[in-house]
Order: C-alpha cells, then sequence, then structure tokens
C-alpha cells in the first residue's frame, strides 16, 4: 500500500484579511489536508488594520471606522461560509449568524460648505436597495444579464436607472412616469431621451434612434476583458470599431448633455439637494465622456489605461465643471480612500482607472444595501469567527511572533530559504496562547494581552511592553524556521510598510520589488470615538443613523454606531450614544515629533487627542447643535457618560483616541502611477513565496476588505490553483 503524500507545510505571515483568507481556502474540507497552514502573528491578536478590542466596560476599540459596502462580494461570501461552518447556537451566542453580524445601513450623507452663505449644508439619502445581498450566488455571468451586476449590460442599465433618478430630484420631473420596470437598455435610455431630454433643441437630434441604436450595440458586444462575463453578441470590439459614428454618436450625446445641465432651472434654488444630485449627474456623464473618448473599452487593459491621471484631472480634462470638481461628492470619493498625498488635504492624489473602477462597483454593484455596518467591533465580527473555523480546521497559531527577516537561497532559481522572528512572550505552559474572551456571550478579542497567560506577564505589563508598536523591539527569544524543516510554502500577508524591513534580501535583488516599495504609498490615520450621554436626537441630529463625508478636517467622517451599545458590558450608566470618527494625518504634522522611537506612537496619540479636543469644541456642533449650550458654551457633561467616568476631570479622558502611524497600520494609497508597480499574488519569481495584501495586484487595487480578501483568495490559488481564478467575483474585470 503507497504511502500517503506528507501534506505541504505552509507559513502564512500576518493575520490580517488578506492572509486569514488564504488560510481559509487553503484548508476547506475538500482539499483533503493537502496543506499544513501555520499563521505566524504579532502580538495577541487578529485583524491588521482592522483588528479590534474590548477594552474597559467591554468597549468596542477600533483602529478606525469599518463599515462594509455591499459590493463585498467576494469578503461576504467569505464570511457567510465562515459562520454557516461555524453553527453557533443562536441561543447562547447573540452573533451566530452573518444576518445577526451585518445589518444594512443606507443612509448616506455629505457635507458641503456653501460659500453663499458661509456656514455648512448637509445633504443625506436613502440608497435605495437593490436586489440580493452580497455574498450569495449570482447568476451565470456567462448570460451577460442585465440583472447581473458584473456586466457591461449590468453597470449601463444601473447607471441609466441613477442617472433617471437625479434628474428627477435635480430638475423635476416633467411628466408622471416611473423608472421602467424592465431591465432592457433600450427602454431605460429611451425613457432618458423622451422624459428629459426631449425639449431640449441642441440635444434632441442626437437623442433619436441614433442613440438607441448605439446603446443596443453596446449592450450586445463584449469587452475584451470580459470574456468570463459575458456572452459575445453580433458585434464585436473590430466591428464595432468599425461601425459608423456609434462613438461619436454617444460622446456627441453626453457632452451636448454636459453643456445643457447648468442651463437647464434647478427645481428649487434654496435647497442644496438638487444642487448636490446635477453635481453627481455631471460626474456620471463626464465619466462616460472619457470612458468614450479614450477607448477604454476597446483597450486590453480595461480602466487600468487611465492610471497614469489622477481621477479629478481626468474628468476635468473631459469638461468636469470647476464645481462638480471641488464638490462634497468627489472629496467624499477621496476621503472614503484617505487619497491625500502625504495625508495633505490640498494634494487629493487617486489614479483615475481604479478610482473610477472603485466607484462603478460601489453604485452599481452593490446588492441588498450600499453599506453595512458590523453589530460589534470587527474583531469580534469577522476574525474570531475565523479564527474559531480555522482552528477547528486544524490550523496552527504561532502568536507573539514578529517577522524580522525573509532569508533567500543562493541558487540559481530563488526561494525562501528562511524567516526569521522576534518571538515577543511565551506562555507559562508553554503551549497555545487562548487569545479570545466572552462578552455577553460573543467570543471577542481583549484590548491588551491576558498577561496572566504569559510568562513573566506581570513584569511585561508593569515595563509596558507593546507588543503591537513597530518600535518596541522587545523579545525573549530568535526563532529562525528552514525552507523543508519548519514550512514549504510562504504566504507573506504583512502590511506594505513592514517589506523595506523584512525584505531587505528581496529588495536588493530585486529591481520592480524596489520600484514597488517606491511608489505604492502609504498614509497615517486618526481614529476617535466618542461615547455620549445624550441619544443621537439629545445631541441635535434629527436624520437618523447615518454614514457621513466630506466635513472638516481634522475628522472628515463621522459614522453614528449608536448600535453597538447592546453589546457592550456597561453595568450602569449606559451611554447614549457611541460615534466614530476618522481621518488622514499628514505626514508634515507627524515631523515636528521627532524621530520614531518606541514612544512615537504616544506622542502620536497626543496629537491625535489634539486634534479630536480642536474638532469637538470647534466644529462638531454643526452636526450636533446641542453641543452648544443657549450661552454658547460647549456643554462638556455631553461627553462624559456616568459609566464612563474615571475620577478624570477631562471627558477626552473617557473616551478613545487612535494614532494610526506604525508601518504596520499605515493605509495603502493608490495614487496615479503606481498601480503598474505593483506585484500580483500570482507572481511566482519566488519558487515557495506568495504575497497577500490590499498592496498587491488584486484587480481592485484599493484600500479595503474586499480588495484584501480578494488578494488572499489569489495567494491560495497560487499554493494550490484553488479557489477557481474565475470563482473570484470582479477579479480581471473592467
Amino acid at each position: 500500500m503507497p504511502l500517503a503524500e506528507s501534506p505541504t507545510r505552509v507559513a502564512i505571515v500576518g493575520g490580517g484579511c488578506a492572509a486569514i483568507a488564504a488560510a481559509f481556502e487553503l484548508t476547506r474540507p475538500e482539499l483533503g489536508r493537502r496543506f499544513e497552514v501555520t499563521v505566524y502573528q504579532q502580538g495577541w491578536r487578529l485583524g491588521g488594520k482592522g483588528a479590534s478590542g474590548r477594552g474597559q466596560h467591554g468597549r468596542i476599540e477600533e483602529h478606525g471606522l469599518h463599515v462594509w459596502m455591499g459590493c463585498y462580494e467576494n469578503a461576504f461570501r467569505l464570511m457567510r461560509e465562515a459562520y454557516a461552518e461555524l453553527g453557533r447556537d443562536p441561543s447562547t451566542c447573540s452573533i451566530a449568524s452573518v444576518r445577526d453580524a451585518f445589518m444594512p445601513t443606507p443612509h448616506i450623507g455629505l457635507a458641503h460648505w456653501e460659500p453663499r452663505t458661509k456656514d455648512w449644508s448637509v445633504w443625506t439619502a436613502m440608497f435605495p436597495p437593490l436586489p440580493g445581498e452580497p455574498g450569495m450566488p449570482l447568476g451565470d455571468p456567462a448570460s451577460a444579464s442585465a440583472d447581473h451586476p458584473f456586466s457591461i449590460p449590468g453597470y449601463l442599465v444601473r447607471i441609466a436607472r441613477v442617472m433617471l433618478s437625479l434628474f428627477r430630484t435635480a430638475y423635476g420631473e416633467p411628466i408622471a412616469t416611473g423608472l421602467p420596470k424592465g431591465p432592457a437598455l433600450l427602454d431605460l435610455a429611451g425613457e432618458l431621451a423622451r422624459t428629459y431630454l426631449g425639449g431640449v433643441a441642441s440635444i434632441r437630434t442626437l437623442a433619436g434612434q441614433q442613440i438607441l441604436t448605439a446603446t443596443e450595440l453596446l449592450r450586445t458586444w463584449p469587452h475584451p476583458r470580459q470574456g468570463l462575463n459575458t456572452q459575445k453578441g453580433p458585434l464585436g470590439p473590430q466591428e464595432l470599431n468599425g461601425a459608423p459614428g456609434t462613438t461619436a454618436v454617444l460622446t456627441g450625446l453626453l457632452l451636448a448633455l454636459v453643456r445643457t445641465l447648468n442651463r437647464i432651472e434647478l427645481a428649487t434654488a434654496v435647497e442644496p439637494v438638487p444642487e448636490r444630485a446635477a453635481e453627481v449627474l455631471e460626474i456620471i456623464v463626464v465619466a462616460l465622456v472619457g470612458v468614450l473618448r479614450d477607448g477604454v473599452l476597446l483597450d486590453p487593459r480595461g480602466l487600468d489605461a487611465l492610471d497614469d491621471h489622477d481621477f479629478i484631472d481626468w474628468l476635468r480634462g473631459h469638461g468636469l465643471s470647476r464645481g462638480a470638481a471641488n464638490s462634497s461628492f468627489v472629496r467624499g470619493l477621496y476621503g472614503l480612500m484617505f487619497a491625500y498625498e502625504g495625508g495633505e488635504r490640498t494634494r487629493p492624489r487617486a489614479a483615475a482607472g481604479q478610482c473610477l473602477r472603485g466607484c462603478l462597483r460601489m453604485f452599481f454593484t452593490y446588492r441588498g444595501s450600499f453599506f453595512w455596518k458590523m453589530r460589534s467591533g470587527m474583531g469580534d465580527i469577522v476574525f474570531a469567527p475565523l479564527y474559531e473555523v480555522l482552528r477547528r480546521r486544524g490550523v496552527k497559531f504561532e502568536f507573539f511572533h514578529r517577522l524580522v527577516e525573509v532569508g533567500l537561497s543562493d541558487s540559481e532559481r530563488p526561494h525562501v530559504d528562511t524567516l526569521t522572528f522576534r518571538v515577543q512572550a511565551e506562555t507559562n505552559s508553554g503551549g497555545d496562547y487562548e487569545p479570545l474572551v466572552r462578552i455577553r456571550g460573543v467570543p471577542c478579542w481583549p484590548a491588551e494581552p491576558d498577561w496572566s497567560q504569559l510568562r513573566d506577564g506581570e513584569a511585561l505589563r508593569r515595563r509596558g511592553v507593546d507588543f503591537e508598536n513597530f518600535w518596541h523591539s522587545d523579545h525573549v527569544s530568535v526563532r529562525k524556521l528552514r525552507v523543508g524543516r519548519e514550512f514549504d510554502f510562504v504566504v507573506l500577508g504583512v502590511s506594505l510598510g513592514e517589506i523595506p524591513h523584512v525584505c531587505g534580501q528581496i529588495l536588493v535583488r530585486d529591481p520592480r520589488w524596489r520600484a514597488m516599495v517606491e511608489n505604492v504609498r502609504t498614509v497615517a490615520t486618526q481614529a476617535l470615538q466618542l461615547w455620549t450621554t445624550p441619544s443621537l436626537e439629545g445631541l441635535g441630529w434629527t436624520r437618523g443613523p447615518v454614514t457621513l463625508t466630506s466635513f472638516v478636517h481634522p475628522f472628515d467622517t463621522w459614522a453614528d454606531m449608536s448600535h453597538l451599545l447592546d453589546q457592550e458590558d456597561w453595568s450602569s450608566g449606559v451611554p447614549g450614544s457611541i460615534a466614530y470618527f476618522c481621518n488622514v494625518i499628514a505626514d508634515r504634522d507627524l515631523e515636528p515629533l521627532g524621530v520614531p522611537d518606541r514612544s512615537f506612537r504616544v506622542r502620536a496619540t497626543e496629537l491625535v487627542r489634539r486634534n479630536a479636543l480642536t474638532f469637538v469644541e470647534r466644529d462638531l456642533a454643526v452636526l450636533w447643535p446641542r453641543l452648544r449650550r443657549s450661552d454658547g458654551e460647549f456643554a462638556i457633561e455631553a461627553l462624559q457618560p456616568e459609566g464612563a467616568k474615571d475620577g478624570s476631570s477631562s471627558w477626552l479622558d473617557q473616551q478613545f483616541c487612535s494614532a494610526n502611524v506604525s508601518p504596520t497600520d499605515r493605509y495603502v494609497q493608490c495614487v496615479p502611477g503606481s498601480p503598474a508597480h505593483r506585484i500580483s499574488p500570482l507572481d511566482r519569481t519566488y519558487d515557495n513565496l506568495t504575497i497577500a495584501g490590499d498592496w498587491t495586484s488584486c484587480g481592485l487595487n484599493l484600500g479595503c476588505v474586499e480588495a484584501a480578501v480578494m488578494s488572499g483568495l489569489l495567494a491560495a490559488h497560487a499554493v494550490s490553483g484553488s479557489p477557481r481564478l474565475e470563482s473570484i467575483v470582479g477579479y480581471d474585470h473592467i
């Protein structure tokens, strides 16, 4: 009887979304234990930039604001499968399924500075639910159905629907017609032309049969990169390219529409809503003009062909007005991606192709709700269930292991020969560290390690050892793993900021890696969490729970997170609301803090605290008017919940601030020209090494959960051939 093959030993370094997604894929039961996986993670918890912990009163403390989008198909599928496999008992655990874990959040807001009134205005809207839920099986993509969001017809139909809605909001509704009930692009184009453009002389001629014919051609022709997602229609790219005037007709119609928008009287001159809708409509139209003019639909690179341009600059080059370019919508997009070079608010920079791809997916492929909020911290909702599933599958976790060097072989065909770690701490028993605690029946990660499990743990705690501080080098030993003995294959899932510090040998020999490190930028971020005594309405916000952006520096994005109160462990004096805020930190603001060392994070946190004081006492009353009493004084008592009082006189001491300044914590950006320097997890330059993270080339080159999960799936494919590339939703898609 032949001996069974030994499993391939895979060392996964890092505990963020990409690394854990790779571990999940490599240990699927259907792979028959082909892989023996060990995860090496610094400190006591998983999560990377998505880590959270439970502090005093069971308070959820995050690195920042984490809200999932309804277009995160791969990430939601991962969580659906994890919860299903975990099979928690809802009678003992309140978060037992994906439906328990995520809640739809359709209410979105934009803050806008009004030069005419020299004051802020706020626009909020309920994004309508779209069919299905993210992560559920999609229909057959080969059908190219307009109901399938990841298809050319799907995009165009949803764009047309949004344009109709925006016209209705901005310019009123000339005739009493609803949206077309059918999905046919032809019907939508006809409705758009008849309802809103028919009376405009400069457009009427173009909005006739020619445009309807052109849109029908677009509906049936496949994009060169769309082989997996569309069905070849009667006209391919070459035939369409030769179709007389098709692109010119479309471009002419759209340009005429842009020229006409500002000449049509808005539905009202008082409310900001029509003006905001008109700006968004103009952006959509100009983006379509740019795509047509630049030949993107016929370019084998797809939207990547635009990546040398900044998104705003690209739109301006195709006719976007200055007002729309400076709109709260555009600022909100850049704020959502922390897309400010060097953290400077005056230097918005985002690769046009990637930004446009992100917008298409965000606005036109979401299912269910536009946003989904987690019903607890990201550590509790995402990483605790994944950790439990992986432990059941036999994955070994080596906590308190900080990677310091990836060693290469001297052979002609290079491969990883060694992995060197600093062991930060050891358990008293010499066995596994048990990281989770239960709060209200839910497995959670604590905000600090369980010192009682660690050898000399009390002494480590008194010394202030910070296992997650990049500049703390404290360790008890050095451990070197060797290929063929402790590992066969490596999935390097650390953050981009760590690469220069752990991959020195690769950087010396590989110019592509050097170019990636030099060109793919990162930015420091800051986060503020407030627990308040009054409810949201008691603070003066009467529009209900919201996620709002494009507000003022230093915290331009706010999300009401009061729903988390049910998951925290307040024995008395339960606060009335919770609010999360976040934004970038400019590198120049960090320079006065001195050379980074073991106390640098403390100094940076003090900077964030000063920013928080300024923001709350100067700006926040715009959103929460009752933070100002009738005498004009700051209502400090609103930020001193009875249950949070600790004897300190400062309201800020009862809140939570985070300075994400370590190389491991900085957010990965996508500045113009940088996507070409990203390396794919499928790259096999090094025989036994793949990379994973939202900094890789993964089909969605933006800093988000979905990109990280997609990268992790690609890394797993590089090791095992599974999952199939076509099963990664949106990969190699426009």
